[in-house]
C-alpha cells in the first residue's frame, strides 16, 4: 500500500462512476440518481448508453404511475445522470462501480485500464456476483480501496445488497461504501469473499438442482416450476427464474462455484450448458426454458 493510495478515514460519497449500461449498470444509475447522486455512466457502446437513459427514463415512469415517486422527483433525477464512452469521464467519481457481463478477465481488463485515469482516493467496487474480489482487487493499484458491492437484480425493487471484503479491504473503505449504500433505502449483509458469495452459492445451485430434474426427466419445465411456487410459496419457479437472470449467467456462477470449491455437486448441468450452446439465453434472447415470441411464454421443454 503507497501513501498515496492509503484510506485514512470514512470519505462521503457524492459522484458515483458506472461502468456498464446494461440491465445491472442501469439499474444502479436508476436508484442512485433518485436518491440524490452525481451519476456518470461508461460503457464503449454509445447506442447501449442511449438506450441505458431512455431505459431509465421509462422505468422511472412507472414508478411516477404507480404514485412512489413524484414528477419533479422524476426530473431531478435524470438531470443528474450523465453518460460518456471510456474511462476519462470517471475521472472525478468519488466511487466507481463495475457491472460488466459476469466474466473475470474482463473484469480485470477494465479495471487496469480504469486505474490510470482516477484520483489516488477513489473508491473501487465491482457488482460481480461470483468472482473473487481478491484476485480482481489485485490488478488495480488500490487492493485496500477495492470491494464487492452485489446488487439483485432487478435493482430498482430488490432491497438487498451483499458486501464482500477483499482480503486487502479495509475497514474505511467498507465502512464508506455500507454508508453510501444504506442511502440507496439498501438492506446490506456481509459475505466473505467465497465464490458466489451468500444469495447466489444457494440461489444458483437450487436453479441448476431444478435444470438436473428437469434433465432427468423427473418433471417437465411447466411440472417443476408450479411445484416450486406453489409447494416451497416461491414467487417465481426456478426456471423462470433462470431465464430472467439470464442462462450465461447462471452457467458462469456455476462454473465458478465449481472451479473454486472443486465439489461434484456445483458440476453446471449438461442440460444448462447446452442451452447456453444454442444461444438460448432466456428473456434477453426471446428463448429459454420459455419461448416469449408469442403474447404468454410456453415451455420449451
Amino acid at each position: 500500500m503507497t501513501a498515496a493510495s492509503a484510506s485514512k478515514a470514512p470519505i462521503t460519497i457524492h459522484k458515483i462512476g458506472i461502468i456498464g449500461a446494461g440491465q445491472m449498470g442501469s439499474g444502479i444509475a436508476h436508484v442512485c440518481a433518485l436518491s440524490g447522486f452525481d451519476v456518470m455512466i461508461s460503457d464503449i457502446s454509445e447506442e447501449q448508453l442511449a438506450k441505458c437513459v431512455v431505459n431509465i427514463d421509462k422505468n422511472i415512469g412507472r414508478q411516477v404511475n404507480k404514485g412512489f415517486v413524484s414528477e419533479a422527483d422524476k426530473k431531478a433525477a435524470m438531470d443528474r445522470i450523465k453518460t460518456g464512452a471510456g474511462m476519462a469521464p470517471l475521472s472525478d467519481r468519488d466511487v466507481v462501480i463495475e457491472a460488466a457481463t459476469e466474466n473475470e478477465e474482463l473484469k480485470k481488463k477494465i479495471f487496469r485500464d480504469l486505474c490510470p485515469h482516477i484520483g489516488p482516493d477513489t473508491l473501487l467496487c465491482s457488482n460481480t456476483s461470483s468472482i473473487s474480489i481478491t484476485r480482481l482487487a489485485a490488478v488495480t493499484d488500490r487492493p485496500e480501496r477495492f470491494m464487492g458491492l452485489h446488487f439483485m437484480n432487478p435493482v430498482p425493487v430488490m432491497k438487498l445488497v451483499e458486501l464482500i471484503r477483499g482480503i486487502a479491504t479495509d475497514e474505511n473503505t467498507f465502512a464508506s461504501v455500507k454508508t453510501f449504500t444504506e442511502k440507496l433505502g439498501k438492506n446490506t449483509v456481509s459475505s466473505e469473499d467465497f465464490p458466489a458469495f451468500i444469495v447466489n452459492r444457494i440461489l444458483i445451485t437450487m436453479i441448476n438442482e431444478a435444470i438436473y430434474t428437469l434433465y432427468e426427466g423427473v418433471g417437465n419445465v411447466r411440472a417443476i416450476d408450479v411445484a416450486m411456487k406453489l409447494g416451497a410459496n416461491h414467487p417465481m419457479g426456478p426456471l423462470e427464474l433462470a431465464d430472467f437472470i439470464g442462462l450465461d449467467t447462471c452457467h458462469a456462477i456455476m462454473s465458478t462455484l465449481h472451479d473454486g470449491l472443486a465439489d461434484t455437486k456445483y458440476r453446471p448441468c449438461p442440460l444448462l450448458a447446452r442451452y447456453v450452446e444454442a444461444g438460448w439465453l432466456g428473456r434477453k434472447t426471446g428463448r429459454g426454458f420459455y419461448d416469449y415470441s408469442g403474447a404468454e411464454p410456453v415451455p420449451t421443454r
